[in-house]
């Protein structure tokens, strides 16, 4: 294939080379363990700089597609299909949470309290207003133009529920699959996903995880119907599913009536130059429930989180579940929808990734 980075508006020439050789990677072409172009051959032909081939390839080795190996290159790191399973290390060593990683994610207030402001004077009584069931089209709106121009996920605003944080949203998961499935859950995982689905009275399988993502041989004995999954930093393993474990995940939905649920929770603030993939784009939103919250992004505080139905169960969540009251106030939607809207989010979110980022190289040049 001929790699090309095209001048097209708001996508930059280093997401492109990594798009296509991703595409590559996972169609094949080149197999596990095969060496991808040099850095200077690619440059070349796309017509780039150095650096922003650097930048492509930084981003297959984060996710898993590519490793680096030092005075080699690059070599494909994705495997398709395996037929056994990679021994697993004794134990997951827990990450230390620290009084600065938590300083470093606030949401300026100052920028909170003005939205806040600009929605009392641009709304007035209508905040009053009872929210629609599934949440104020304001911010499923928003919502729905965030994530597809961040996260590559592309749904419209009817596919959003809006919901008091993520343990309500995992009853209305299910309430809309239904009590007589099994659920899969990873083994660690945060507590309150299987304390909210056994109070819901459904049973529940626990894979055990190594050390990226669920041992395959657990993921294929389980007799489950749902699988739920947190594939960046699992709380409290902080395991980051690879990307041939993401793949394997959506293989694992395709046979019968399968769901995959995916728990997004603090992958903004990816270090690396673009977030992590999520597997409702990759599944092209057909099997996977896309689940976040603005806890970490915004506040603990503000109990706002939502999620994202495939096409085919919006309909029957009206069904099932759609008499329920949207548990979040109107006034709060419309300040994310606001800070969504104006860009001030994103903003937020770009500059905790470079502190994490200059922090991380720090430490690096410390270790040196």
């Amino acid at each position: 294939m001929m790699y090309r980075a095209e001048h097209i508006p708001g996508q930059k020439a280093y997401v492109q080379l990594y798009e296509q050789l991703r595409q590559e990677i996972v169609a094949g072409v080149f197999a596990c363990g095969a060496r991808l172009p040099s850095k200077r051959l690619l440059a070349e032909e796309a017509g780039v700089s150095l650096s922003t081939v650097e930048h492509a390839y930084a981003l297959l080795c984060d996710e898993g597609y590519a490793e680096a190996r030092e005075r080699s290159g690059f070599f494909a790191a994705f495997r398709a299909e395996s037929g056994f399973s990679l021994p697993e290390p004794a134990g997951i060593v827990l990450p230390e949470k620290t009084a600065e990683r938590e300083q470093e994610c606030v949401f300026p207030f100052g920028v909170l309290s003005r939205a806040m402001r600009s929605v009392l004077t641009a709304y007035g009584e209508a905040i009053l207003i009872k929210a629609p069931a599934r949440g104020c089209d304001a911010l499923r709106t928003a919502l729905s133009r965030y994530l597809r121009r961040s996260r590559g996920i592309d749904a419209r605003s009817e596919q959003i529920v809006i919901g008091a944080g993520a343990e309500y949203l995992y009853s209305q998961i299910v309430r809309l699959l239904g009590h007589g499935r099994t659920y899969a859950l990873e083994e660690p995982s945060y507590e309150k996903i299987e304390q909210v689905y056994r109070a819901e009275g459904v049973r529940c399988d626990m894979l055990p995880r190594g050390r990226d993502g669920i041992i395959s041989e657990a993921l294929r004995r389980t007799e489950a119907t749902v699988l739920h999954v947190t594939p960046y930093r699992s709380f409290p393993s902080g395991v980051t599913a690879s990307a041939s474990k993401r793949h394997e995940y959506l293989r694992w939905t395709s046979q019968g009536d399968r769901y995959l649920v995916e728990d997004d929770f603090e992958s903004e603030f990816s270090v690396a130059g673009k977030p992590e993939e999520t597997l409702f784009a990759l599944d092209g939103g057909r099997r996977v429930i896309y689940l976040n919250t603005f806890s970490k992004t915004v506040s603990p505080a503000l109990r706002v989180g939502y999620m994202v139905l495939p096409e085919a169960l919006s309909e029957l969540y009206g069904e099932r579940a759609g008499f329920f009251s949207c548990t979040v106030p109107a006034f709060e939607q419309y300040v994310l929808a606001q800070l969504m809207e104006n860009g001030d989010f994103e903003r937020h979110i770009n500059r905790v990734r470079r502190q994490k980022r200059r922090r991380l190289q720090e430490l690096t040049r410390g270790n040196l």
